[in-house]
């Protein structure tokens, strides 16, 4: 993609204009909140350029290929674009987008599911309010929480984020041999954390106990009717605590957002196998698609 350079590297200053462009996207992924973007750049060294509505985002880190380009895919000419022309590999494109490059590229056009990537969507109230046998485990950790604990949940202020961030340290401090992905992944929520109130659309929740923090969540509107949580912890010696702030965070959010999206599991299998016991009512498939 060489005639569309120059990137740029991802910053605070033109997440207005990103977020333009994300909006007239017809389909939106939990890879593509500005806060994802932002939280992982320096990671994956991601880069944007901004050119004829849409927004090319590229990964340079550990190897370069380009992630799928945001804006209004339905008013694109894409096989007119010079920048196609040629072999180009994509990463964690959209069902959707899939659909339109499959009519636009023909048989230039190679995919493979991503199932790793795909986005686990879930129903807020069936989340808050844990019905049935499905969810009687859940439940029942849910009720041994707030029996046991005198706590109190509030909405994450700019002016809490300090504890926040001295929660986080400790819980990152817990890990005994932190994997490489734990390390990139504190690193990212510390660097979304330090900048919450420059970041327009993030929204967040605490609970404590004696008056520390024991657990958080940190989510963004990702449309009209989904907000995706990017980052959620909890103190395990307290039993339940993921399922209380689970809970209370998306119970002060229910009048806004009818569908949570909690991210993809990478391959992990306990984290899959947690993802799985939630109950997804839908997944957001991506795809790795390759231009010959």
């Amino acid at each position: 993609m060489s005639n569309c350079e120059p990137f740029e590297h991802i910053c605070l200053k033109h997440q207005d204009a990103f977020k333009t462009a994300l909006c007239a996207c017809p389909e939106v992924t939990s890879d593509y909140a500005f806060a994802n973007l932002y939280g992982w750049a320096e990671h994956y060294g991601l880069a944007w350029r901004f050119e004829g509505g849409l927004v090319w985002i590229k990964q340079t880190l550990p190897q370069e290929m380009f992630w799928a380009p945001v804006g209004d895919w339905t008013k694109v000419d894409w096989a007119a674009l010079p920048c196609l022309a040629g072999p180009q590999r994509f990463i964690r494109v959209p069902e959707t987008l899939l659909g339109i490059w499959r009519q636009a590229f023909g048989p230039r056009l190679r995919a493979v599911e991503a199932r790793d990537h795909f986005d686990y969507v879930y129903s807020v109230p069936d989340l808050v309010e844990l019905k049935g046998n499905k969810f009687h485990k859940k439940k029942n950790l849910l009720n041994q929480f707030e029996k046991a604990n005198m706590f109190e949940y509030t909405p994450m202020q700019a002016d809490c984020v300090e504890e926040v961030l001295d929660m986080q340290a400790e819980w990152h401090g817990w890990q005994e041999h932190p994997s490489e992905a734990l390390v990139a992944e504190n690193q990212a929520i510390s660097r979304v954390l330090k900048n919450f109130d420059r970041l327009g659309h993030l929204t967040g929740g605490t609970i404590r106990v004696g008056g520390k923090v024991i657990a958080y969540t940190v989510g963004e509107c990702l449309n009209q009717n989904t907000i995706v949580i990017h980052f959620e912890k909890g103190d395990t010696r307290f039993k339940g605590i993921y399922q209380a702030i689970n809970k209370h965070f998306l119970a002060a959010q229910e009048d806004r957002f009818s569908l949570v999206n909690r991210e993809q599991d990478l391959g992990d299998e306990g984290l899959r196998k947690a993802k799985l016991s939630y109950n997804p009512v839908s997944f957001m498939q991506k795809y790795e698609v390759e231009l010959v």
